[in-house]
This record gives structure tokens, C-alpha cells and sequence, in this order.
């Protein structure tokens, strides 16, 4: 998922890690893992060997191994940080329209309305090109036989519904969930048709169809 706001740095702070015996070595483990995330995003998981993490990380093999196990872990951890991170930038994304309009997430003002439009184009990015979105990258090549990518991607797409829900209906998100559902997969949607190679002006189009779920 690409979002407007930039993955902080600095989300989990400098972690001490061992790097062999009497030798501690010390880490910004956001930075590590925001590496990680490049090289996952751009290449896959697959085709991104041990080596070139280590090399983008900045780690030795042996801090590589201690701090995150094996290449899976560090996947795992990546997702996590970059969920928690564009979940966060998508929130304060959501609540930077409604204190423009002073909205509060009720059902049928202008600001719900705002909010919902502006998590729909944060989402959807269609001037990014055609890196499409770390999620649905990641759960396309791994959650069909792994299960934790797959909880994962579950959590981060219940958490991205959840928040549309709030802002169709901030009193009753449960009776809006289909609705909410439906305008994720239309910006999710449209990332793919724009990896496909289909042109910014056509996904422009398609977005527009997000006026029509949202509603008045």
C-alpha cells in the first residue's frame, strides 16, 4: 500500500542487538527494516536473497540471524512495522479532513464524505507508476501457502475497512461494512490495473466511481 505519508525512520527507536560474543551492536531497527521493504517491494519475496538484505540493512550475517532469524522473519517484521506505520499515516490522514470540515465521522457530512475520498486516493496513488502496493505484492506471492503473510494481510485490510466504515457512518461503522469493503477493493483494484500498465488517466476514471459508494 502506498500512502502520502512517509514510513518514519524512526518507529521503533535503536535496538541493541547481539552481534557476537562480548560485541552488542546497536540498530535503528526502523531503518533496517524500511531497507528491507524496498528490496521486498521491488524485487519480491523470492528474488531477494539474504545477501543483498544484509548489504541493504547495513548488517552483518550474524546480526541479520540474531535480530530477525531468517528472511521470513525479517518479511514478517517488515509487514508489520510498514502496517502499523501507513495505518498510522492513513488515521491521521482521515482525521486532518474531518478537523477541516469539523465533520466528527458522521454519517452524511461533507468531512465523512472528504475523509473516505481522501483514503480512497491515498490508497490508489495512480501518479506512482507501476510498483503497485507492498500488500498486495506480498499476499499475491506468499499468502496462497503462507499463513502468517496471510494474517497479516487479513489485519492490515480489516484495520484500512474498518476506518472507510468510520468514515461513512461513524455511528454505526457495522452497517456500512459492505459499503466500506467495496471502496478498499476499488482502490486496491485500481493499484493492480495500474501495474498492469493501465494509464493514469483510465485509473483516474475508475476512482471516480467512488463517488457513487460513498454516497451523498
Amino acid at each position: 500500500m502506498e500512502t502520502n505519508t512517509p514510513l518514519p525512520s524512526d518507529a521503533h527507536g535503536v535496538t541493541t542487538r547481539s552481534a557476537g560474543p562480548g560485541r552488542p551492536r546497536e540498530f535503528d531497527e526502523g531503518e533496517v527494516l524500511a531497507a528491507a521493504l524496498d528490496l521486498f517491494w521491488e524485487n519480491g519475496f523470492e528474488a531477494t536473497s539474504v545477501d543483498a538484505l544484509t548489504a541493504a540493512m547495513g548488517l552483518s550475517r550474524s546480526s541479520f540471524y540474531a535480530a530477525f532469524g531468517s528472511k521470513q522473519g525479517v518479511l514478517l517484521a517488515a509487514l508489520r512495522y510498514y502496517s502499523d506505520a501507513s495505518y498510522s499515516g492513513l488515521a491521521d490522514l482521515v482525521a486532518t479532513q474531518c478537523a477541516a470540515t469539523g465533520c466528527g465521522h458522521r454519517r452524511g457530512d461533507a468531512g465523512g464524505r472528504e475523509g473516505a475520498l481522501a483514503l480512497v486516493n491515498a490508497l490508489s496513488r495512480p501518479d506512482r507508476g507501476p510498483r503497485g502496493c507492498l500488500f498486495v505484492n506480498v499476499v499475491t506471492e506468499r499468502g496462497p501457502h503462507d499463513r502468517e503473510v496471510a494474517e497479516l494481510g487479513r489485519r492490515h485490510f480489516a484495520r484500512i475497512e474498518a476506518l472507510f466504515a468510520r468514515c461513512l457512518d461513524a455511528d454505526h461503522p457495522e452497517l456500512v461494512r459492505d459499503r466500506a469493503r467495496a471502496l478498499m477493493a476499488l482502490a486496491f483494484g485500481a493499484i493492480v490495473l495500474r501495474k498492469s500498465g493501465l494509464p493514469a488517466a483510465d485509473v483516474e476514471r475508475i476512482l471516480d466511481q467512488a463517488n457513487d459508494l460513498i454516497g451523498p
